[in-house]
């Protein structure tokens, strides 16, 4: 039987989308009494205890300090307090308090509450069997911010061969509404919940307020990451194959921070609540932390929360988001932000009578036909309208003229699987959805076999059924066709004004396989779509190479990810940053870029203008120095080059270094005078065969 990587299983789609006491329960939000008051995140100047070791004597003093600022207030009762990823409060205020708080020495940083968006949503293409590690990850914790999960799937339950235990983790495991504490086990090590920035009046009626997953993007992404190997995967009558996680032996910790509205629109995540996850899940000891949560491209409360947890020695792997027109999140050094790639394609064609075909996406692995074939908005039931049967909205399409028939529905209004379950519905034995504007093409798991056509395809049908109205045709199913990969047209991408190189890397964000809660005939699978797939991908990555190497600080482990990707051929470096994650690679790394923890600090502070990050950014003609560290445990003859650069003169001294293990040295890079936005790549090969590429962004 095929085994199946959960983050390589891909095929094309659209974008779909602390154990201390000094974290505050999870608990409802207070009803806002006043409509000028609301919820704020203030961060007091310092860093949390996780930058100098979790201290409760360091706790109680930041809670002394919180109060000092609050009592200049009135002494308002803090929503959450936060000590170890830093020091703050989410506090209920006005306008008029807001303000006077950003004057407040004491404080760093004040601002409104909002609800970010998570950065995928189950949107099913086709499915890739590809082999899998059955092993990896043993003795760490990956932390998932997230929606949280469901417990029952058997990708996280307890199994043998999970390996070392890990060390150092406290965390606990919250009870509430479908969650007892046998939930947790050996697999899910702890699991926590946060609502008060959401605010639990605002939950849709069907929410659990304990960590289980009502939302679905929690579960699929947790077992992306580390679900358990050798599990059966079906939908319907397609057998999948066994599938794995991309770090199988990891443990799993799950932060819920995302909740569902009665509007799905209001769908999200709160910034108070993300960073008390965050806080939660640092004093909790996780290694490696997930955050599939798109956001501003700006230094605020949350991404100094994640710098105090790497600060304490976390890998923080977080989502660049899915719009193009915004600038990729997680704007920060201590962050790997990672971008979305295509993957391979499963591909169907609609024959007519005469051999013609049309070529579009499909899922199922049957052939439908010969069948009638009708236009859906030729079809409506007595009580629905021609245009709603047009895009098969559930209802609108009549049975009796159904029954037995291929429909041709166009996209739009509803989701995609909601019409071909109108179309079941109906008695349907098949669909043809059709594009109306230009789009991507979807191999969904429909409910039954459908073949997605674009625009030119749609039309041509249309017209050829209206000249045939007795016309039959065949569904036929052509298996998995490979495409070049390229960096998918949805994935947010870095700005040249930046100080940094975003995103770090991409990773497969289309159409990748991961378990759900089984709602209703839901089959307990489906595949997701955007950078959160591809942010768990990498996630899984980093608690490979944690585990190969525990001793690894989390700027290591960045760069070992990093340097080690592959180029997506004719992508520019703003859009995929190094290139993508390689898992093999990463966890033997030739060079590393090593940074003090407190050079981040310094950084966010504006004492230091440069890092030794694994990118470069210049501004126009000038030099830049970086540090490279021998990773491989043997003296090594390294050799460098500058490569891909059209506008500018770039060249790297040394050319060469000799290093024994452990030892670094430092290069520079020249960049000569020239014109216009720039980029490629310095790449220092070893004598073992290791690469180690930079991206570089010339501005000006």
């Amino acid at each position: 039987m095929t085994t199946i990587r959960a983050a390589g299983a891909a095929l094309v789609a659209a974008l779909a989308l602390a154990s201390l006491p000094t974290v505050a329960a999870a608990s409802p939000a207070v009803a806002e009494p006043d409509a000028a008051e609301a919820l704020y995140l203030v961060t007091l100047a310092g860093p949390g205890t996780s930058g100098t070791h979790t201290d409760l004597l360091a706790a109680a003093r930041m809670r002394s300090e919180q109060d000092a600022v609050l009592d200049d207030l009135g002494g308002p009762e803090p929503a959450y307090r936060w000590t170890t990823a830093l020091n703050g409060v989410a506090v209920r205020l006005s306008a008029g308090e807001a303000s006077a708080l950003r004057a407040d020495p004491r404080v760093a940083l004040v601002e409104r509450n909002t609800v970010r968006p998570l950065a995928g949503r189950s949107a099913s293409t086709g499915l890739l069997g590809t082999p899998a590690h059955t092993r990896g990850g043993s003795g760490v914790v990956v932390g998932v911010v997230d929606s949280g999960i469901w417990p029952d799937s058997p990708l996280f339950s307890t199994v043998t061969g999970l390996g070392r235990a890990p060390r150092g983790f406290t965390g606990g495991c919250e009870t509430g509404p479908g969650w007892p504490a046998t939930a947790c086990d050996d697999k899910l090590v702890g699991a926590r919940w946060f609502v008060s920035g959401f605010g639990a009046d605002r939950l849709r009626s069907s929410s659990s307020l304990s960590p289980l997953d009502d939302d679905g993007h929690g579960t699929q992404v947790a077992s992306i990451i580390a679900g358990n190997a050798g599990v059966p995967a079906r939908v319907g009558s397609q057998r999948l194959g066994t599938y794995a996680g991309v770090a199988p032996q990891a443990r799993l910790a799950v932060y819920k921070a995302c909740w569902s509205a009665p509007d799905p629109a209001d769908d999200g995540c709160s910034t108070a609540d993300l960073v008390a996850a965050v806080d939660a899940a640092t004093a909790d000891g996780v290694d490696v932390l997930n955050l599939s949560v798109g956001g501003p491209a700006r230094l605020d409360t949350l991404e100094r929360a994640l710098l105090g947890a790497t600060e304490g020695g976390v890998v923080v792997v977080g989502a660049a988001g899915n719009t193009k027109r915004s600038p990729a999140a997680h704007h920060s050094p201590w962050v790997t932000t990672v971008g979305a790639t295509t993957g391979p394609v499963r591909r169907g064609r609609v024959v007519l009578p005469d051999g013609t075909a049309y070529a579009g996406a499909m899922a199922a692995a049957r052939t439908v036909g010969p069948a009638r074939v009708v236009r859906a908005a030729e079809v409506p039931t007595a009580s629905a309208t021609r245009r709603e049967a047009r895009v098969c909205i559930p209802g609108s399409l009549d049975a009796r003229r159904v029954d037995g028939r291929i429909v041709l529905c166009a996209r739009g209004v509803v989701g995609r699987v909601d019409k071909s379950a109108a179309v079941d519905l109906a008695g349907g034995v098949g669909m043809v959805l059709t594009n109306v504007a230009p789009g991507d093409l979807v191999a969904d798991f429909h409910r039954v076999p459908t073949v997605h056509v674009d625009r030119a395809a749609g039309r041509a049908l249309l017209r050829w059924v209206a000249k045939h109205p007795d016309g039959r045709v065949r569904l036929e199913p052509r298996g998995l066709v490979r495409t070049p990969v390229r960096v998918t047209g949805w994935s947010s991408a870095g700005t040249p004004g930046s100080p940094l190189v975003k995103p770090d890397v991409v990773a497969t964000g289309v159409g990748v396989l991961g378990a759900v809660p089984p709602h209703g005939s839901a089959p307990g699978w489906d595949l997701i779509t955007g950078t959160s797939a591809a942010t768990a991908f990498t996630s899984g990555a980093a608690a490979l190479v944690r585990s190969a190497h525990p001793d690894w600080t989390p700027a290591r482990v960045r760069s070992a990810l990093a340097t080690t990707a592959q180029r997506v051929p004719g992508a520019a470096v703003l859009r995929s940053g190094t290139g993508r994650v390689s898992l093999d690679a990463a966890a033997r790394p030739g060079l590393a870029f090593d940074i003090d923890p407190d050079d981040y600090r310094a950084w966010l502070e504006d004492d230091l203008t440069d890092l030794n990050t694994p990118s470069i950014r210049v501004s126009g003609p000038g030099t830049v120095q970086r540090t490279i560290t021998n990773v491989t445990g043997r003296r090594l003859y390294f050799s460098s080059s500058a490569t891909g650069f059209d506008r500018h003169g770039v060249r790297v001294t040394p050319a060469a270094v000799r290093l024994g293990p452990g030892e670094s040295a430092t290069f520079t890079l020249t960049v000569g005078a020239g014109g216009g936005l720039d980029d490629g790549w310095v790449t220092w090969r070893g004598a073992t065969g290791t690469v180690t590429r930079v991206p570089v962004v010339v501005t000006g």
